[in-house]
């Protein structure tokens, strides 16, 4: 692996970030799984306080797609500037779809597909995940932006047991995604994988069979009870978070090793929880993961620090402020955002979804154990962008006697006045059980001081603020390479 190079994650737009960070043919693999139109919004759940599934869900972003002025721009500039292709293609699907939030997908994923083909390399290959409501369409603009010659295989992945409210479908029951595989040219990086022969496995002539295995093939997980060619993620999995777009660390592993050599460079431009980047991780490749909201970054580098600890390589967090004018740019930008960020930076969970209804006075939790009663004590976390003021300190002392918090943090872009600070101490302190110190009730923390390395201080010898992901060891090293 490149000793130079440190693994990166951007908060942003990806389009942005492709054109501005990522270097023409310096990728080896793309993975990516483009949210689309279910009708839905995708949530990160947290774990309650006592280890259940919080019922208060966070929305991480909205699946929807929009024929507005963006999405109009982005068109222009395709027709326009794109390739000849491409800029054909959305034409005609727009003199067939309309303007709707179909066309405006299309158009979206038209121009990011472009830049992703830019920085794939010539041995590079692109997996496309998507399910049957866009894949046919998602086809075309595959076909028009790498050519159809490089179309490899449509892979079918079995999603999981049919139960519940599949059940229920008025017709044939859908159980699958597609994956569009595509490469830039005809000599790629290929492994081919295997799945071991069966136990008393013999030919038909009866003899046993040589080589490696029975070759895997472009349909997965589709045979109840086959383990070996089993890929998903269980509803009680301990790898799952809790976001609802999770997708299993075996299927990305399947798709790393089989298309990229350790070493290689990985890229998943919508990276949600990050299962792309902690496959690589542990696979021993160099990463690029790419999020438009603050939230899953932070879940990401929670994830990365809980399956990995020490053994976790450097890696970079590109779009996060770094300093306070920066903080203060992003509350200006985007005040939602800036909250995310800012509970990131103690480690706290929002409290609910703000588009939703009114916060309450609490806009993060922190839970924590500080003996081993099995109790799950409380820090309701405040954040605040704008003016200040002690009242906010008063305010936040009641919403602690509400909720019989232990302790309460106030964290502020502008600097505490000094009647604030007077009301904080006056709310004395939080003594917990056995020998752990006694710390302030009230705590006061800028933005500047947590930047700087300042810590909200509370007493724990277990927290479950995140749901943890299981601990990994990174596979050992190879040296396997291989071109198609």
């Amino acid at each position: 692996m490149n000793a130079d190079w440190q693994n990166k994650l951007y908060f942003g737009d990806n389009l942005d970030i492709l054109r501005e960070y990522v270097a023409d043919e310096s990728v080896d693999l793309i993975y990516l799984d483009p949210p689309f139109n279910s009708k839905a919004t995708y949530n990160v759940l947290f774990e309650e306080k006592n280890g259940t599934d919080s019922p208060a869900q966070i929305t991480a972003f909205e699946d929807f797609w929009r024929w507005d002025m963006a999405a109009a721009r982005a068109f222009h500039q395709v027709v326009t500037e794109g390739p000849k292709d491409v800029a054909d293609l959305l034409q005609a699907l727009r003199g067939f779809l309309g303007q709707n939030d179909m066309m405006a997908y299309l158009t979206m994923m038209a121009i990011r597909l472009i830049e992703l083909h830019r920085v794939l390399k010539p041995t590079g290959s692109v997996y496309l995940h998507c399910d049957p409501t866009a894949s046919h369409y998602l086809k075309l603009v595959m076909d028009a932006v790498f050519g159809a010659e490089y179309f490899q295989r449509e892979v079918i992945w079995r999603i999981g047991w049919v139960s519940g409210y599949k059940t229920q479908a008025k017709n044939w029951i859908r159980n699958h995604d597609t994956l569009l595989f595509y490469t830039k040219s005809h000599e790629f990086t290929f492994n081919k994988e295997y799945i071991p022969y069966p136990p008393g496995y013999t030919r038909r002539d009866g003899s046993k069979p040589t080589g490696k295995g029975i070759p895997i093939e472009d349909t997965w997980n589709c045979h109840p009870g086959d383990e070996l060619n089993s890929i998903m993620i269980m509803s009680f999995s301990k790898e799952k978070l809790g976001y609802d777009t999770q997708k299993p660390e075996a299927l990305l592993e399947r798709i790393i090793k089989a298309s990229s050599n350790e070493g290689d460079l990985v890229l998943d431009p919508f990276c949600g929880c990050g299962t792309t980047i902690a496959v690589a991780e542990r696979l021993h490749r160099r990463w690029i993961g790419i999020d438009i909201t603050h939230l899953a970054i932070t879940l990401m580098k929670n994830r990365l620090r809980d399956t990995f600890g020490a053994e976790l390589s450097p890696y970079e967090v590109i779009g996060e402020p770094q300093d306070l004018p920066s903080a203060r740019a992003l509350a200006q930008e985007n005040r939602f955002q800036f909250e995310y960020w800012a509970l990131g930076l103690v480690d706290a969970r929002p409290a609910g979804d703000k588009k939703k209804g009114a916060d309450k006075g609490i806009d993060g939790y922190i839970y924590f154990r500080d003996d081993d009663s099995g109790e799950y004590k409380s820090v309701i976390v405040q954040v605040k962008s704008g003016h200040v003021s002690v009242s906010h300190i008063r305010d936040l002392k009641g919403v602690l006697d509400r909720e019989e918090a232990q302790i309460g943090a106030y964290i502020t872009l502008e600097e505490p006045t000094r009647p604030m600070k007077e009301e904080a101490a006056a709310a004395d302190f939080y003594d917990p059980p056995g020998l752990l110190p006694a710390v302030p009730r009230l705590q006061i923390l800028t933005i500047e001081e947590l930047l700087a390395g300042k810590k909200l201080e509370y007493p724990h010898i277990d927290d479950v603020t995140f749901k943890k992901a299981p601990r990994r060891n990174k596979e050992k090293p190879s040296s396997q390479q291989t071109t198609a």
